[in-house]
């Protein structure tokens, strides 16, 4: 089955970086869509950034374009998302998630990882 499994999370200052990575495991990612989504308190979850596994489609909420970029590693089966520039207000619990191609949801999500944005 698959699992999603993130990684990198923690603390940093305002205006300072973190690469998260979530680790994927259980089949062949080549025909699926990888998302990076985040929660904060009180919030509901939010697609930070997402990616074909390809790269051929990206898509990046207004809010991150310019400072977070999403990648990925295929020897690896690593996804991950570079944070640039980050600010108090994206303290959040990450999440990675995964869907194939055709389906409209997705379908698979790791645990989360904690980053916190100190002012």
């Amino acid at each position: 089955q698959v699992q999603l499994v993130e990684s990198g999370g923690g603390l940093v200052q305002a205006g300072g970086s973190l690469r998260l990575s979530c680790a994927a495991s259980g089949r062949t990612f080549s025909s699926y869509y990888m998302g990076w989504f985040r929660q904060a308190p009180g919030k509901e979850r939010e697609v930070v950034a997402a990616r074909t596994w390809s790269g051929y489609s990206t898509y990046y909420a207004d809010s991150v374009k310019g400072r977070f970029t999403i990648s990925r590693d295929n020897r690896k089966n690593t996804v991950y998302l570079q944070m640039n520039s980050l600010k108090p207000e994206e303290t959040a619990v990450y999440y990675c998630a995964a869907r194939e191609n055709n389906r409209t949801e997705y379908d698979y999500w790791g645990q989360g990882t904690q980053d916190t944005v100190s002012s």
